[in-house]
């Protein structure tokens, strides 16, 4: 008989023992009125972070159109 057989029931059994013993002591969630559904505060003047966001979107939606431009053009050997 192998050792490893052996060694299973009490491996199982200090794995159950382990498993039951974790427990929270209170809920990890906060009360009701305290929710915020953004990671950030927000900020004060929405404007100017209006206008980051959008400049961050459009630029970041914008850069693979423009390197594929940029990769046809220089396929097509255009010396413009």
């Amino acid at each position: 008989m192998s050792l490893a057989l052996l060694a299973r029931p009490a491996l199982r059994q200090q794995t159950l023992v382990r498993a039951r013993a974790f427990h929270a002591s209170r809920p990890a969630r906060s009360t009701h009125d305290d929710y915020h559904h953004l990671p950030f505060a927000w900020p004060t003047n929405k404007t100017v972070w209006a206008a980051k966001v959008t400049t961050y979107l459009v630029l970041g939606f914008s850069i693979p159109f423009i390197a594929s431009g940029y990769q046809l053009h220089k396929s097509a050997g255009g010396s413009d």
